[in-house]
């Protein structure tokens, strides 16, 4: 920049040095946008005129629409039109809106339309634009980059006032009277209002980022604007890299809450597993829940929000699943409800297997989405393949009379590709099922006829089991019907005891009284035989 200022004034040094002088007896304007780029206000003078008053409306505007926006108090919104209105004008927001919407632009007449600054009492108006961006914040998809963008506007709006300061700076110390204020006007180009703008731009721009290469003030004046240049910078330096710290680290802490972090798990895997197809297997896991945007803690990141809405959430996120599941395409919606807040999302890598014959069945499982493989012990062929949509596992959780293998596993389940699956255990079926006896049944039935055609449902063993269950009752039946009898007897019994005592009561009460009057009788004949 120095070298293009001596090439300027190399090319006109006397014409500059006649300006400078004339500069220097012509102070600038004030230090405002407009103000202090004069030839922008009298350029488009009635554009300004028009946008200044366009604002003006929508700034009455907006005081009228207040009188009718409800407020929250004590958690119920308020929409009483008298008590929105008293709200309103008792508040500090409605001085600052009606400061700023004052006819200040009447001093156009005595100062002349040159001078917009008579219109800074609008800045009093930023509250809402604060109260905006925040709002805007709390309601966009993407908050991490509205904070980013926000950021750079005000990096924006700060390198323009400066800009603006700047120029005006120059017009009062006069321009080209050294390197380090605005060139003359008088050389080419520089007379220009864009060119004007950028320079000053670009000028503002080198102090504020503390990049260096700009010309050594020789006035007080730039000297004290340097000063405070440096200092809003290394203030304006820490503001961003602070803010650009916090965006990186909720980012990070966005993504850790959907997808768990593989560092640890990679680090224990470096140094305690030395199979290297294991570890791949691993990484590959993990990359395709990062790829994928699968999550496996759902219920952690929605665990702050009521119960209730908590529901509905999961519901409305997991219910076309649920619906493809034939048992459930005919459940009332509270089953539904009550199911997805005990579902847990797992995924399973290829060839990974979800169950094996033989193991203990603790949990039953829906296919949200991947391909699985019903495969004999050889691990290689397969029997069947489950899509998305079904569902497996319930034989081994529910309590199907006759059932020769218990509550163990009767098939080998591998997942082909990358699976999706819900997982729900026998606890939680329980407990849900308990409420809704026609799904109990309706799986029971549909377990019942899985065993059959699998040869593993002992018909002759439910009868028996039904009819022990059958005579059960009926002594269970009979010991209650024995201990009402009890009951009774021991009833009579204590009502007996009780009215012998109050019996009892009675006469010794009566012989207490009897006592006494024969005590007073002796006493009395003492007394008359004594002298």
């Amino acid at each position: 920049m120095n070298r293009l200022a001596r090439v300027f004034r190399g090319k006109d040094r006397e014409g500059e040095a006649k300006l400078i002088k004339t500069e220097e007896s012509t102070p600038g304007a004030a230090p405002k946008p407009r103000s202090c780029f004069p030839e922008l206000q009298r350029k488009y003078l009635f554009l300004w005129l028009a946008l200044d008053y366009l604002c003006d409306l929508l700034y009455l505007l907006d005081i009228g629409v207040h009188f009718y926006t409800g407020f929250l108090e004590q958690g119920i919104l308020i929409q009483d039109r008298s008590k929105i209105s008293r709200h309103y004008t008792c508040s500090s927001a409605f001085l600052l809106d009606l400061l700023s919407v004052l006819p200040t632009d009447l001093l156009y007449l005595r100062l002349g339309l040159a001078t917009p600054a008579v219109r800074a009492n609008r800045f009093l108006r930023s509250p809402r634009l604060f109260e905006a961006f925040d709002r805007i914040e709390t309601r966009t998809a993407h908050p991490n980059s509205f904070r980013i963008s926000k950021l750079m506007l005000y990096v924006f709006v700060t390198i323009h006032w400066n800009a603006c300061v700047y120029f005006a700076l120059s017009g009062y110390v006069g321009y080209g009277a050294d390197e380090w204020v605005y060139p003359n006007v008088s050389i080419p180009g520089f007379e220009r209002l864009l060119r004007q703008y950028l320079y000053s731009f670009y000028f503002s721009t080198l102090i504020l980022t503390t990049v260096g290469d700009t010309p050594m003030p020789h006035r007080e004046e730039e000297f004290l604007f340097m000063a405070a240049d440096f200092l809003l910078a290394v203030m304006g330096f820490a503001t961003i890299m602070g803010s650009m710290t916090s965006v990186i680290s909720n980012m990070n802490q966005a993504d850790d809450a959907f997808v768990p972090n593989s560092d640890l798990v990679k680090g224990y895997l470096r140094t305690h597993c030395p199979n290297r197809r294991l570890q791949n297997r691993v990484v590959e896991w993990y990359q395709h829940l990062q790829m994928e945007k699968k999550m496996t803690n759902e219920l952690q990141i929605l665990q702050h929000l009521p119960e209730r809405l908590r529901a509905e959430v999961a519901v409305s996120v997991h219910l076309p699943t649920l619906r493809k599941v034939q048992i459930f395409q005919s459940c009332e919606q509270s089953l539904l409800e009550e199911l997805v807040l005990k579902l847990k999302p797992q995924v399973y890598s290829p060839g990974e297997y979800v169950c094996k014959k033989g193991d203990v069945g603790r949990e039953m499982y829906f296919i949200r989405e991947g391909k699985l493989a019903v495969v004999a012990d050889d691990g290689v062929t397969q029997y069947a393949v489950l899509g998305e949509g079904l569902y497996f596992g319930e034989i081994s959780i529910i309590n199907i009379k006759g059932n020769k293998s218990g509550n163990r596993r009767t098939a080998n389940i591998k997942s082909i590709g990358f699976s999706d699956l819900f997982c729900l255990s026998k606890e939680d079926l329980t407990e849900v099922l308990a409420e809704f006896p026609s799904a109990k049944a309706m799986l029971e039935a549909k377990g019942r006829e899985i065993l059959l055609k699998m040869d593993k449902l002992d018909v002759n063993a439910e009868a028996a089991e039904i009819a022990q269950l059958q005579e059960e009752e009926r002594r269970t039946a009979a010991l209650e019907e024995g201990l009402d009898a009890l009951q009774t007897k021991l009833a009579r019994i204590l009502a007996g005891l009780e009215s012998s005592a109050f019996k009892v009561a009675l006469r010794l009460e009566r012989l207490e009284w009897q006592m006494r009057e024969w005590g007073a009788e002796e006493e009395a004949e003492r007394e008359g035989a004594e002298p």
